[in-house]
């Protein structure tokens, strides 16, 4: 049976990547598999270097003062990153749910935060908008996309101070103007390989600005100075990621991309809207192109609908236990098909209800 994977995360990858990934574990260089190569050799420096060189092409950030680096700690490593680096004084946060919650909380240990607004009072069920940025901190901090909650900013603001976005769900899915941010951050394991590593994009002009000693290896100038190999670097989660980002590139680019992500979920919200079985989470203007969260309007179907989409061969449909429900996340590798054969399944329950 076809598995159809709705997995918030670790994501669903294209077999392709899977298949050439699987492929180097076993022999990458003349009988030595990628994961004995040593990450000094040039096979793997080489990797590396393609890695970050996609990440910048595909981003649209070539020559345009940035640096692509691949570290280790995932995105919650970042919280404290971005505040080692960036905070002086004091920072800009908007707060749309759990991680951006918990990158408040990190920056906090260092000095004055300020929210400049938040949904928490809604169960993060929306986007905050209308809020001002001051111009006198240090920088702005977003959540780009929530996966627990399936909200999305869709329009970001023209921030008068450097702006700091953890895009690490929904980053290479639509077509954004990202020259507008001064760093993004993004866990690998949505969009682009497996856990274990996190591509972080940095414009370097925004650097060197505090005055605090900043330990070597949160040193955002470091990485850069060593070419993302200041220490032993995921090699496995760098090589697959590459792949990734080569398979993108490949299809078209983030555009192609987006024009797929769009038609699944338009797709997904149809049903959702459609069928009185079902209702949304997010308020619709703020509805994720990746993760669509919604719940049976009649909880004494749930033991039915549930059985229904595990025989259809699908997994990871489970809400997450702050919304409850279902969540269905779409992201790139996902293909249009498996979203057509959910849409299906709520439609079948419909006629049996």
């Amino acid at each position: 049976m076809q598995r159809h994977n709705f997995s918030a995360g670790p994501c669903v990858l294209p077999q392709e990547v899977l298949q050439k990934a699987s492929q180097a574990v076993l022999d990458y260089d003349n009988g030595l598999s990628l994961i004995e190569i040593s990450h000094r050799s040039k096979s793997f420096v080489d990797i590396m270097e393609q890695a970050r060189s996609l990440a910048l092409e595909l981003l649209g950030l070539e020559g345009k003062g940035y640096k692509a680096l691949f570290l280790q700690g995932g995105a919650s490593m970042q919280f404290l990153m971005v505040a080692q680096n960036m905070l002086e004084k004091r920072a800009a946060y908007l707060n749309t749910g759990t991680w951006s919650d918990k990158a408040i909380k990190e920056a906090k240990i260092f000095d004055d935060i300020i929210e400049v607004a938040s949904s928490k009072n809604a169960n993060y069920n929306y986007i905050p908008k209308g809020y001002e940025i001051p111009e006198d901190y240090d920088y702005f901090h977003c959540t780009s996309n929530n996966t627990i909650f399936g909200t999305q900013i869709k329009e970001f603001p023209n921030s008068p101070i450097p702006m700091v976005c953890d895009m690490s769900s929904d980053i290479f899915s639509r077509t954004l103007d990202f020259s507008k941010f001064d760093i993004i951050y993004a866990g690998a394991q949505k969009n682009m390989g497996p856990a274990g590593t996190t591509l972080v994009v940095v414009k370097e002009d925004v650097l060197g600005k505090v005055s605090r000693k900043i330990p070597s290896m949160l040193d955002y100038k470091v990485h850069i100075d060593k070419s993302s190999m200041f220490n032993t670097p995921p090699v496995f989660a760098v090589y697959t990621s590459m792949l990734t980002l080569q398979w993108l590139k490949d299809l078209g680019g983030i555009k192609a991309i987006e024009e797929e992500n769009e038609k699944k979920a338009r797709l997904i919200y149809s049903e959702i809207d459609l069928n009185p079985l079902f209702k949304g989470f997010a308020a619709k203007e703020d509805r994720s192109f990746m993760n669509a969260t919604f719940t049976l309007t009649n909880d004494d179907l749930k033991e039915t609908f549930d059985t229904m989409w595990k025989e259809a061969g699908i997994n990871g449909l489970n809400g997450h236990r702050s919304v409850g429900g279902y969540r269905a996340s779409m992201y790139n590798a996902l293909s249009l098909d498996s979203v057509k054969v959910l849409v299906e399944v709520m439609s079948e329950l419909e006629s049996k209800a």
